[in-house]
């Protein structure tokens, strides 16, 4: 098979269910955010020599594929024959941040995007999923879209932001707290 297929040539590409839209279209835009936050958690794994979180970040790219496929079904047939993110998934984030969370300080300021490189590269990915969450926000506004996959990727968020304190701890990193006024 070859990877160019020259269709994409006028500014479109297709979806599951055979229908094309523009590239600008906002479920490509959804679907592309997707598609990148899956490549910045690729980065962190990469960053990830150790494997303190591999079996998550694995498990998490799995999902946001399934996600991402179930932004692509615009036939409600196609849908139907697809995995889903479900609400189970959004507890297990839930579950995962509160495994996370008991090993870390509790916030008094606003953590800075910073530490070891692997943190630092999950607070990338962080900022890539709240784009994405705001892309699938405004396709909800135009098209059918399950709200289960906004308060999946608001919760994996936040899980992001609770794994980069982690592995800063876990590194001896402190997290760089922001204070007004330049500190």
């Amino acid at each position: 098979m070859k990877i160019y297929t020259r269709t994409g040539d006028d500014g479109t590409t297709g979806v599951l269910g055979g229908e094309r839209l523009a590239k600008s279209d906002p479920r490509i835009e959804s679907i592309g955010s997707v598609d990148e936050l899956n490549a910045a958690l690729g980065v962190a794994r990469a960053a990830d020599a150790a494997g303190w979180l591999a079996v998550e970040m694995a498990a998490i790219q799995r999902q946001l594929f399934t996600l991402g496929s179930e932004l692509a079904a615009t036939d409600p047939a196609a849908r139907d024959k697809l995995a889903r993110i479900a609400d189970a998934d959004v507890a297990d984030t839930e579950a995962r941040i509160d495994r996370l969370e008991k090993d870390l300080p509790q916030l008094k300021n606003f953590v800075l995007p910073a530490g070891c490189p692997l943190a630092a590269q999950l607070h990338v990915a962080r900022t890539v999923c709240r784009r994405a969450e705001r892309r699938v926000v405004a396709l909800r506004r135009q098209a059918d879209v399950e709200p289960r996959l906004v308060r999946y990727l608001n919760r994996l968020a936040d899980l992001l932001f609770v794994m980069a304190r982690w592995c800063n701890r876990r590194a001896g990193v402190a997290d760089v707290e922001w204070r007004s006024g330049g500190g």
